[in-house]
């Protein structure tokens, strides 16, 4: 499956809404793209899982990446994810305790609608 990312603006937050499948092809386009973001000045970052079929652990690794690096650059970085597949695996993985995992990207942005 193909992965498809799209970009907005909440706020003063960036949101990356990823979809398809984020494995070991595609992670690198995701971690490009986040990259090509952050290195843009983005400084609190919103990477919308919601139209996620799958996510492997190089998926997982490009979240990682982009979190240490904009924790260095004293931003924020958080996930929206209310497919329970997808909540296993960051349970599993205990990376639930480090990722802010919001079930919107309103309650991510502190946008209540």
């Amino acid at each position: 499956m193909e992965l498809s990312l799209a970009t907005r603006t909440v706020g003063e937050h960036t949101v990356l809404e990823v979809g398809g499948e984020v494995d070991v092809y595609t992670a690198p386009r995701l971690r490009e793209r986040l990259l090509e973001l952050i290195d843009a000045g983005a400084r609190h970052v919103v990477v919308d899982l919601g139209r996620v079929d799958f996510l492997d652990s190089t998926g997982l690794g490009v979240l990682v990446g982009a979190l240490k690096r904009l924790r260095t650059a004293d931003g924020t970085f958080a996930l929206v994810c209310d497919k329970e597949p997808l909540l296993k695996i960051f349970r599993i993985t205990a990376l639930d305790q480090v990722f802010p995992l919001h079930p919107t990207v309103e309650a991510a942005t502190g946008t209540g609608q």
